[in-house]
């Protein structure tokens, strides 16, 4: 008598979508919501903005700003989860486009959103290795003397070299087995929240003095002087910055999804409970710094002890070294905020890889064939994470010169990966219901009001990551984030309309037979 072998319903409904199971289907739901999670980081969106949007409007600004920001993020990843439900694959954003825009147009829906979402991971490799070697510089700095004793503050060839050592670190990484990074994303789950848990909780207790709500909750400031922006609404869009930043990155779960037992219903549950987590925990870590600032103007003056290079090292310092007169507790403090950096960077590499793996599979990028070969030893995607790294450390050759390197690689990151949510959700708004299969998660009539919502959140979002930041506009304080995005997308448009439309079909099947609709 042969036993039958129970086969997992997100396998099931990857198969009824024209694919095989090709990757180990190993992670559980906590597993995923450790990789997922631990790519949206607590630290890691809030930290490296902090100062600037604190600069632009004072801390109510940016406190409530992050209260508004979850709210309509919400949005986005309700959209999402239901879509994810439906359509459990390791292509994501851009299979759910190819499938819900219909025959005629899901080719170039595709293509935008693959584009659009592999521009955005690969800058997110840059923005974490960027801000990691901002708090290693940091790190250095106090470790040596603070900037008042004589401290090493790395200049722009050794941070540039920091910046480097980090992605191939991470590249190296990801180009052995799988396991390894789950049981690494583990162990960054219990580093955020306890380390999240723990700054969040000793930093306004070991300040000597912490600032009234009334300053926390309401108070605003603008700063011409140095921001040269006098605008008080332009001011308040600039700080909320740091929250649009920071609330994206759910969708890790959907890129894992055939990797997951069961993911039509854990991938919805995986994003939808990255956001709630995140948007508790990330309030709490900008009320415990904002909470803690013992003098405002100090924080920006280039004779402070960081060298007014990096706000959030200057708030530990001055809590610690008031109250115990050393730095070992600021330190220490970095240590857990510049290995949150390092385990985001990591969770993007591996993402950044997958869907460059999943474009590759049917063709979207040139010499596909090279960047879709898998390890044969440890079945993981090595030469499109060695394409993710090398991509990235091109993006970084500018710190030798320019000083808005960071807003720039940011904005570039930001309009890619939440511009690509925007496809499949536009899609999913304006298609007919009955040509949708639903999975465990489904909105019904609530569809289209949620979608244009969400919709208009990410135009709005990717709009104001374009604005410029300083003004007077000057060389080494302009946003290149429009050029760059521009010269990127205007060559894959114009790749697409002279040629790719020809042969791009979208998401190759490597099944033949197709069960029901898709």
């Amino acid at each position: 008598m042969t036993m039958e072998v129970e086969v997992d319903s997100g396998e099931k409904r990857l198969n009824e979508l024209g694919y095989k199971q090709e990757l180990r289907r190993e992670m559980t739901l906590f597993k995923t919501l450790a990789i997922s999670f631990s790519t949206m980081t607590l630290f890691t969106g809030i930290t490296p903005l902090y100062g600037s949007s604190l600069q632009y409007a004072g801390p109510a600004s940016l406190v409530w700003g992050w209260v508004v920001v979850s709210f309509f993020t919400w949005f986005v990843g309700i959209a999402m989860a239901e879509i994810c439900s439906s359509f459990p694959t390791t292509g994501s954003l851009y299979f759910w486009a190819a499938h819900l825009a219909g025959p005629v147009w899901g080719p170039l829906a595709s293509w935008c959103c693959a584009w659009l979402e592999t521009i955005g991971l690969i800058a997110g490799i840059g923005t974490q290795a960027y801000a990691g070697s901002q708090v290693l510089q940091s790190i250095i700095l106090l470790c040596t003397g603070t900037n008042k004793g004589g401290g090493y503050f790395a200049p722009r060839g050794v941070f540039l070299a920091m910046y480097v050592g980090l992605t191939v670190i991470w590249a190296v990484l990801n180009t052995f087995a799988l396991e390894v990074i789950a049981f690494i994303d583990i162990i960054s789950i219990w580093w955020q929240v306890i380390g999240g848990l723990v700054i969040v909780i000793m930093l306004p207790l070991v300040a000597l003095t912490t600032q009234p709500a009334s300053y926390v909750f309401g108070h605003f400031q603008t700063a011409p002087e140095t921001t040269g922006i006098s605008s008080k609404p332009y001011a308040v869009i600039l700080s909320v910055l740091v929250s649009q930043y920071s609330l994206y990155g759910y969708d890790a779960a959907a890129h894992l999804t055939e990797e997951t037992k069961g993911a039509d219903k854990n991938g919805p549950i995986a994003i939808l409970s990255s956001i709630g987590i995140i948007s508790i925990f990330g309030w709490a870590y900008i009320l415990a710094l904002t909470f803690s600032i013992q003098n405002f103007d100090y924080l920006y003056d280039s004779s402070n002890e960081t060298a007014g290079a990096f706000v959030p090292a200057q708030i530990l310092y001055d809590a610690f070294h008031g109250r115990y007169h050393n730095s070992i507790g600021a330190i220490i403090l970095l240590f857990v905020i510049w290995g949150s950096f390092f385990f985001g960077g990591l969770s993007i590499t591996t993402s950044a890889a997958r869907v460059v793996y999943a474009l590759s599979r049917d063709q979207g990028i040139p010499f596909s064939s090279i960047w879709r070969k898998l390890h044969p030893k440890h079945k993981v995607p090595a030469n499109a994470v060695w394409l993710c790294a090398a991509i990235c450390i091109l993006l970084g050759l500018p710190i030798l010169k320019l000083n808005v390197v960071f807003t720039a690689i940011t904005s570039i990151c930001t309009i890619g990966w939440v511009g690509g949510y925007a496809v499949p959700i536009f899609a999913r708004m304006v298609m007919d219901d009955k040509n949708f299969k639903a999975g465990p998660f489904y909105l019904g009539r609530a569809r289209r009001p949620v979608c244009l919502v969400a919709i208009l959140w990410i135009c709005y979002t990717c709009s104001v990551f374009l604005l410029p930041t300083y003004y007077p506009i000057k060389w080494d304080t302009f946003n290149y984030a429009p050029i760059a995005l521009g010269v990127c997308l205007t060559l894959v448009m114009l790749w697409w309309l002279l040629d790719a439309r020809k042969w791009f079909k979208g998401p190759v099947r490597n099944i033949d037979s197709q069960n029901g609709k898709v």
